[in-house]
């Protein structure tokens, strides 16, 4: 008896559970468009990092903004945003967008701590292959160099004496080499000169023979010229804005205010919007997505009508079959095969 009723309840079990995987594996490819539909959402671009405004024309993530400056600033893990050149990664302390440049530190260059405890550095350089610049608010000061390989004059007087040498003298009567920003006398006897290099090259040339350099930038106090200039350390970079129409299209909030983007495999301009990526802007998106919605969802009413009352006349059916099938117990044969 007690096998009787095992072999009754391992019957019931297996038409339930035969049942159930049926009924799924026939509906899943009717209600599968719609999870699609649902999943299909735009992540959209993080727009700040530490603090900092992300906007147009940089991207912390891949895909977002303009393709010239991709994988140009990062926001790593402690939300410092970083800017990335051929040099290394340096911390950003501000980003202007309405007057475009980007304030970054270098923590390899002399600063008052050190004293005239000169330590080795590296030189800071940009990829020319991007729309950054060196700003000509930025002034470098070096030290203590070599007077057998770099001109080291008080600029106004060599200038007048040696014009077609002038821009190669590293200026020994600048005024900030005489004032330095927040520690006048921190550098003792050392001596100082102001040179601002025209390329990467030309400022590992003049470390080749100098100590250390630093950077001291002028910012604006919001003042009255010409004392609304205060001078700071760290590096001005200055940089493009790329304006495309598609781009302002994508942006103008009454065409459903996008974020502009690109394909991050063929670079092509993309408008990144909560539906999804369009080349246009995201109301022509929104139009076309409610398009698909409504043929897709016709269609799968229509399946539906037709076909689920079918489907499940034949999983009833199938259910009361293996019911009436003589169970063996695990003896299969040709009176109790179903299939």
């Amino acid at each position: 008896m007690a096998s009787l009723f095992t072999c009754r309840y391992i019957s019931e079990s297996l038409s339930s559970s035969f049942a159930y995987h049926l009924f799924f594996l026939i509906l899943t490819p009717l209600i599968f468009p719609f999870l699609t539909l649902t999943a299909a959402q735009a992540s959209l671009c993080r727009t700040s990092c530490g603090g900092i405004p992300i906007n147009y024309p940089f991207g912390i993530d891949d895909g977002c903004g303009s393709p010239y400056y991709r994988h140009i600033l990062v926001c790593p893990d402690s939300g410092q945003l970083e800017l990335r050149t051929p040099s290394g990664r340096y911390p950003v302390r501000s980003l202007s967008y309405s007057d475009p440049h980007i304030l970054v530190s270098d923590p390899f260059m002399w600063n008052c701590q050190d004293g005239e405890a000169f330590r080795p550095t590296r030189p800071f350089s940009l990829d020319t292959s991007t729309h950054f610049s060196l700003s000509p608010q930025n002034d470098y000061l070096f030290f203590n160099c070599s007077e057998d390989d770099v001109i080291v004059e008080p600029k106004p007087i060599f200038c007048e004496r040696f014009p077609d040498r002038c821009d190669s003298s590293c200026d020994s009567a600048s005024y900030l080499c005489r004032h330095l920003p927040e520690c006048a006398s921190a550098l003792g006897g050392s001596s100082c000169c102001s040179y601002y290099p025209k390329a990467t090259e030309s400022l590992r040339l003049m470390l080749k023979y100098c100590a250390s350099y630093t950077s001291v930038y002028w910012r604006s106090s919001g003042g009255n010229p010409p004392d609304d200039q205060i001078p700071e350390y760290g590096i001005r970079v200055d940089f493009d804005i790329p304006v495309t129409t598609r781009c302002l299209q994508c942006q103008d909030t009454t065409k459903g205010g996008g974020t502009c983007g690109f394909d991050t495999q063929t670079q092509n301009f993309f408008c990144l919007c909560e539906q999804g990526n369009t080349t246009t802007y995201c109301k022509d998106l929104v139009v076309r997505h409610n398009k698909r919605i409504g043929v897709i969802a016709g269609t799968a009413t229509a399946v539906s009508v037709a076909g689920v009352v079918g489907i499940a006349a034949g999983i009833w059916y199938l259910i009361k079959l293996r019911k009436k099938a003589p169970v063996a117990c695990g003896v299969q044969s040709n009176e109790n095969r179903l299939f």
